[in-house]
């Protein structure tokens, strides 16, 4: 059925996006709408409008977000939920006016509770305070869910929506102030290879407990849950919760994950952590039984990913900047 239908990847410049029409276009399908954010707004309402009104989408996945680390949230709360909060409502409120009926949202573990219990449930969700430093951008991808929610109970669309642990791969922003921990740390570990430093300071004390997923197996699994019946997906997922939790269902302290990358690149120094930075969550481990019990779990293990991404880093990202000086 997917195969016959027109496919529309919003955000597919980005790390989720561009990986899931990567995926697509593996399996032999060359027809996946995209549009760049110069060709296509997502936060100008008209814009989006104009686009469903005339390209006949059948399915969205609505991978496009401002995503950032813990330094970018708590420098920018302000675009980080009206920037998401835009482009969901324009993206799922014009898809439902066009006559679309299926739409994948992907929102992302920080919409749980700081301190819920491990590993963490679909249900836990609006059960206790959020993470602080990222509480604009979890709110704002709260609202997606229940967008979704909310426009299939009521009008009987079938929109679904899936919360990815850590993501990490291709394509991630390594920024190095606001990107996430895997990228920030291998762009850190590498430039103090090339340098000859003889340390690296990582953020926080290295406590933290955290889950990492490589972004091909998340690609994998949003068109595994996408694919899924109706009457099997809603029978999983109502009437407790709306969306489906997408992990490795394995953690590590960000110590161990900072001398995994270190390893990987090649660093043989010393690794100095931060204590006056924020740690953020102290853990967060989905529990990922549904969408096992779906037929789906990861399949890329997280030194492989590191390396993998290491490679692409380097390649695509570093040796260009070299040859720009």
């Amino acid at each position: 059925m997917l195969s016959k239908k027109r496919v529309f990847v919003a955000g597919h410049k980005g790390m989720v996006g561009s990986a899931i029409v990567r995926k697509f276009r593996e399996s032999g399908r060359e027809d996946i709408v995209t549009r760049s954010r110069d060709e296509l707004d997502l936060s100008d309402q008209a814009a989006v409008r104009r686009f469903f009104a005339t390209e006949s989408i059948d399915i969205v996945y609505l991978a496009a977000a401002k995503v950032g680390g813990i330094y970018a949230n708590n420098q920018y709360p302000a675009e980080f939920i009206y920037q998401n909060l835009a482009i969901e409502c324009n993206v799922i409120h014009e898809a439902h006016r066009s006559g679309v009926q299926q739409l994948l949202f992907l929102g992302s573990s920080c919409i749980y509770p700081r301190l819920a219990q491990q590993p963490i449930v679909e249900a836990s969700l609006l059960q206790g305070y959020l993470e602080p430093t990222n509480e604009p951008y979890a709110i704002a991808k709260i609202a997606g869910i229940k967008l979704c929610e909310s426009y299939s109970r009521q009008y009987g669309r079938d929109y679904r929506s899936v919360m990815p642990t850590n993501l990490y791969g291709p394509n991630d922003n390594f920024h190095p102030e606001n990107s996430h921990v895997v990228p920030a740390l291998i762009r850190r570990f590498h430039e103090a290879k090339a340098c000859g430093a003889s340390e690296v300071d990582v953020w926080g004390s290295g406590r933290p407990m955290r889950e990492f997923l490589h972004v091909d197996d998340m690609a994998d699994a949003c068109i595994h849950v996408a694919g899924l019946a109706r009457s099997i997906y809603e029978s999983e997922t109502q009437p407790l919760m709306s969306h489906i939790n997408v992990g490795s269902g394995v953690d590590c302290t960000i110590r161990e994950l900072a001398e995994s990358i270190a390893r990987v690149v090649g660093f043989t120094g010393r690794l100095v952590f931060d204590d006056s930075k924020p740690d953020g969550t102290p853990r967060k481990l989905l529990d990922v039984s549904l969408l096992r019990r779906l037929g789906w779990e990861s399949q890329i293990s997280l030194e492989d990913g590191l390396q993998s991404t290491y490679e692409w880093f380097v390649e695509n990202i570093y040796l260009q900047e070299v040859a720009s000086i």
